[in-house]
């Protein structure tokens, strides 16, 4: 399928990026759409990681305060995975390792990636790579809490596995990212023991 770009100009330049895009793209019926004008938002990419004690069968997962839920009438204290922004030439694993510790304190080694999604791919260029960590105690070498300088003020949750599958349905966890890295676990998990 074709697609031809016919102008992209940035609108804004700050911590996230937008751009105008004028583009035409080829139509499943082989014609070619008419001009269409969308602006995307490029705010980089992400990683989520979904942090799993399987001897206990629990997760760890976090609350903080969330401005632009707040601001539309949700909950401002959203329960979620681990994650961050791939920033600073750094690798999604590299990321991964380093928002675990920042966060909950964990030193993590062995990440096993869960899935790689496109959260609003409408007027978004982010992906967000999800994985799985294996904890245990031992590895837990500071309380974590988030990094000061970030503003950030997170609590450590630990919960069985399947109550954090349950608070889905309840709306507790209402998180995007941390509904579908729940989910793909548990996916992950029904389908090794079906072989």
């Amino acid at each position: 399928m074709k697609v031809e770009i016919k102008q992209i100009q940035r609108e804004y330049d700050g911590y996230f990026k937008l751009d105008k895009v004028i583009f035409r793209h080829e139509k499943f019926d082989g014609t070619m759409s008419e001009v269409i004008e969308r602006l995307v938002l490029d705010r980089g990419h992400a990683v989520a990681i979904l942090l799993y004690h399987r001897e206990k069968n629990t997760v760890l997962l976090i609350k903080q305060f969330r401005c632009a839920a707040y601001l539309q009438g949700g909950p401002g204290w959203l329960i979620e995975v681990v994650a961050g922004i791939q920033d600073k030439g750094r690798d999604p694993l590299t990321t991964a390792r380093d928002e675990v510790l920042e966060e909950v304190g964990y030193r993590i080694q062995n990440l096993i990636p869960l899935c790689k999604f496109y959260p609003t791919p409408g007027s978004s260029s982010e992906t967000i790579q999800v994985y799985v960590g294996y904890v245990d105690e031992a590895e837990r070498i500071n309380p974590g809490g988030g990094l000061a300088s970030e503003h950030e003020d997170i609590q450590l949750l630990e919960l069985p596995f399947e109550k954090a599958l349950q608070m889905i349905e309840t709306g507790e966890i209402c998180d995007g990212k941390t509904i579908i890295a729940l989910q793909s676990l548990y996916i992950r998990q029904n389908l090794r023991q079906k072989t």
